[in-house]
């Protein structure tokens, strides 16, 4: 892995004068979009001038932003933009680095802690439990609005409504259960 003068594990990325980037860790041609996804990915790289070795990160990252924003992946809101550029030159403009910084990592945790209750709601427990049986009763009742189909389970012709009245009468008992389930929870 190519590694920057630190020895740390940041790739270093060359940028010609043609405008063309090359990775120095694959050794490979590659695109904004190749930088876009090692960015999601977390993966820390340095874009450096080829002919002067000037760190240009700062600017290709930007550029990377400014083709999102044309592709129509607006993230940055027009108010928002403009009290940034109202900044520059502001007194405070030297802690405005830090604080969208913090600021982003903070929004980072927060997504991330969501994320996991909801994956930790949902994953077992009571509220799993519901959600596959809302889901087979949505398949159920699918399945019943289907022109010339049958429900799993039934027979066709004379035999059908007695069995959709008994599906139907389960599906009202299960739900009569969930609701005795929630109503206990929320005591």
């Amino acid at each position: 892995m190519a590694k920057s003068a630190s020895g740390s594990d940041t790739v270093i990325i060359k940028k010609y004068a043609n405008r063309r980037l090359y990775n120095t860790e694959t050794s490979s041609y590659i695109t904004l979009d190749h930088l876009a996804a090692m960015t999601r990915e977390g993966r820390d790289f340095k874009v450096l001038d080829a002919r002067s070795d000037e760190d240009i990160t700062h600017a290709v990252l930007t550029q990377i932003i400014m083709d999102e924003e044309t592709r129509g992946q607006t993230l940055l809101p027009v108010n928002f933009l403009r009290q940034l550029i109202a900044l520059y030159g502001d007194s405070m403009q030297s802690m405005v680095p830090q604080y969208l910084e913090a600021s982003m990592e903070a929004f980072r945790r927060n997504q991330q802690q969501f994320r996991s209750a909801m994956e930790g709601a949902f994953s077992g427990g009571p509220f799993a439990e519901i959600a596959k049986r809302n889901m087979a009763m949505f398949e159920a009742a699918a399945t019943a609005f289907k022109p010339g189909s049958t429900p799993a389970g039934t027979a066709s012709g004379a035999e059908a409504p007695a069995a959709k009245d008994d599906e139907l009468a389960t599906l009202k008992a299960q739900l009569a259960s969930l609701q005795d389930k929630i109503d206990k929870m929320g005591k």
